[in-house]
C-alpha cells in the first residue's frame, strides 16, 4: 500500500510522512504500485505512456503528482491531509478516477486535473485471428515472476496459465465437490495442487475483517473477496510472495452469462464497458486484499498488449453458437485446444463465489440475520 500524510505550518505542508509497503515500491520520491518503474519525463501523459495497471505518487519540487491507470486497477485516494490506497485512512477522501492525473501544490490545493479515456489508451486494430492466438499466448507468458504460485480453479482461465507457467498451483474452496474437481483437473494436466478447504465458521469469522479491508459490504463483493482473501493468506503461509490470477479473461473473451443474451453490436459495447469498469468492480477489491496480505498480484490477461489484441477480436468469435449451444469464451477455448485436455477446454465453470460455495454460506448467514431482526 501507499500512504502519505501531511503536516501543515502556516498554510503550507511542512512535513510529509510517506511510505510504501510491499507489493508497492519506492524509488526516491516516487511511490508506486506498478510492474514497471514510472518515468516522470512523461508524467503529463502517464495513463497513456505507462502501459500497465498502476497507482503513482511522486513528490516533485513544485507539486505532488498522482496518476492512476485507465482501467482503475490500483486504488488511490486523496484529501487535504494526505493520500492513501485505503480511503478509511483519510478524512473526507476523494477518489483519483481511472485514467486521471492530479497535481496538488504544497498548500494542499488541487491545481491541475486531467483524465484520459479508455479509447485514448486502447485502440482497435485490424487483426488476423490465427496471428492473434499466437500473439496472445506469447504475451501471456511474458510476465516476470519470482517466488510465485498460480490460483487454480480448474477452469479454462487458470488452466491455460498453468500450462504456460511451470509454477505451483494452489486453490481455496468451501465445497467438497469443487475440491474434487480441482484435484481431478490438476491431474489431467499432470500437475498437483495444494487445496485449502475452509469451513463455514472460518468464512463467517473472516467477514468483518474482509469487509474492513475491501471497504465494501455488498453481498457480491464479499462473496468474491472471501475466497481471494483465503487464497492470498494461504499463498503467504506456503512461502510465496506473488500469486498469478486469471482476472480479466471474462471481460476480454466473453465469459459472463449475461453476454449470451446480447446481439453482436450490444456484445461489442458490453465487453468494452465491462473492461473499462474492471478496476472499480473487481481489481480495487483484489488490490486492497493483496496490500493487507502483502502479496503481489500478477495478472497476465491484463497485460496491455493482450488487451489491445483482445479488443480487436470480433465479439462473434468470443460468444458463439456451436452445435446449437452458446459457448462463452469461444476464442480463448480455441486458443487453448493444443495446450489442454478437451474436457478442461470446453467445460463451463461457475463464478468463483458459486463454485467455492461461499455465496451459499453467505446467503444462510444473511437469512439468519434477517430472521433474527424480524424481517
Amino acid at each position: 500500500m501507499i500512504s502519505a500524510f501531511f503536516e501543515f505550518e502556516n498554510g503550507r505542508i511542512k512535513k510529509i510522512y510517506a511510505n510504501s509497503k510491499y507489493p508497492c515500491n519506492q524509488s526516491g520520491n516516487v511511490f508506486f504500485d506498478s510492474k514497471l518503474v514510472p518515468n516522470l519525463s512523461f508524467a503529463d501523459e502517464m495513463p497513456k505512456k505507462l502501459e500497465c495497471l498502476h497507482a503513482v505518487v511522486a513528490f516533485r519540487p513544485s507539486h505532488i503528482f498522482v496518476s492512476r491507470d485507465v482501467l482503475g486497477g490500483k486504488p488511490i485516494y486523496y484529501s487535504s491531509e494526505g493520500l492513501s490506497s485505503f480511503k478509511s485512512l483519510l478524512e473526507d477522501p476523494k477518489k483519483v478516477l481511472p485514467g486521471e492525473i492530479l497535481k496538488i501544490d504544497y498548500s494542499g490545493q488541487l491545481i491541475e486535473r486531467k483524465r484520459f479515456s479508455f479509447e485514448e489508451v486502447f485502440k482497435k486494430e485490424q487483426i488476423d485471428l490465427e496471428e492473434a492466438k499466437e500473439r496472445i499466448l506469447k504475451c501471456l507468458g511474458n510476465e516476470k515472476v519470482k517466488n510465485a504460485c498460480i490460483a487454480f480453479s480448474g477452469g479454462i482461465d487458470s488452466s491455460l496459465l498453468a500450462s504456460i507457467y511451470d509454477l505451483p498451483l494452489i486453490a481455496v474452496t468451501a465445497s467438497k465437490k469443487e475440491e474434487e474437481m480441482i484435484i481431478s483437473s490438476a491431474k489431467k494436466i499432470s500437475r498437483e495442487v495444494e487445496v485449502l478447504k475452509i469451513s463455514e465458521d472460518q468464512v463467517l469469522d473472516s467477514l468483518p475483517k474482509i469487509a474492513e479491508i475491501i471497504e465494501e459490504n455488498s453481498f457480491l463483493q464479499l462473496s468474491i473477496a472471501i475466497p481471494l482473501y483465503f487464497a492470498f493468506e494461504f499463498a503467504k503461509k506456503l512461502g510465496f510472495s506473488e500469486i498469478i490470477l486469471g482476472q480479466g479473461a471474462d471481460e476480454l473473451f466473453g465469459g459472463y452469462k449475461r453476454y449470451e443474451m446480447a446481439n453482436e453490436r450490444e456484445l461489442e459495447d458490453l465487453l468494452i464497458r465491462d473492461l473499462a469498469e474492471i478496476g472499480e468492480k473487481n481489481l480495487v477489491r483484489d488490490s486492497k486484499l493483496s496490500y493487507k496480505s502483502e502479496i503481489k498480484l500478477v495478472l497476465p490477461y491484463l497485460n496491455w498488449e493482450v488487451i489491445k489484441i483482445a479488443i480487436s477480436i470480433p465479439a462473434r468469435e468470443k460468444v458463439k453458437k456451436v452445435n446449437g449451444r452458446i459457448v462463452r469464451k469461444f476464442f480463448l477455448r480455441e486458443m487453448a485446444k493444443d495446450l489442454l485436455p478437451e474436457e478442461i477446454v470446453w467445460r463451463e465453470k461457475k463464478a468463483i463465489q458459486y463454485s467455492t460455495g461461499i455465496a451459499k454460506i453467505l446467503r444462510r448467514l444473511f437469512s439468519r440475520t434477517t430472521k433474527a431482526h424480524g424481517f
